[in-house]
């Protein structure tokens, strides 16, 4: 009986440590498509118009979304602008029906200096593949 307990826990750690690899390599598969995405963005322009300014704005996006629930209608906005470097800024206006307020935070390689929110988070994000200038809202592949 001790050892069939035994057996059993070792195959339900075996299967949950399946399970979780799985979804780390299609995590990790995801991120390699996105980085994919970008450098080829990046010869894109290149190749276009020569050599190109890394450290020039190059890279636009603009997410709205409802922050607040007294507010409908999409009113506020994450707008990131981001260069080939993936520096740059987040500009975040919350608005509310009596107040709005403005946050900017600064970005290095494509990650916030601050903790960045969601909304942030996934305008660098477009901002990053080229998605802007208008970014809906993320789907996750399954």
């Amino acid at each position: 009986m001790l050892v069939t307990v035994v057996e059993m826990a070792g195959v339900l750690a075996g299967a949950t440590g399946v399970a979780v690899g799985l979804i780390a390599l299609r995590a990790a598969r995801r991120s390699v498509r996105e980085c994919l995405d970008v450098l080829a963005r990046r010869a894109v322009v290149e190749g276009v118009e020569g050599q190109v300014d890394s450290r020039a704005i190059r890279d636009v996006a603009l997410y709205r979304y409802d922050a607040l629930d007294e507010m409908t209608g999409r009113l506020s906005f994450s707008v990131a602008l981001i260069n080939g470097f993936g520096d740059g800024i987040v500009l975040t206006s919350i608005n509310g029906r009596t107040e709005t307020r403005t946050y900017a935070r600064a970005v290095r390689g494509g990650k916030g200096v601050q903790p960045l929110s969601p909304e942030e988070e996934h305008a660098v994000w477009a901002a990053r593949l080229g998605i802007g200038p208008e970014a809906e809202p993320r789907r996750v592949p399954r």
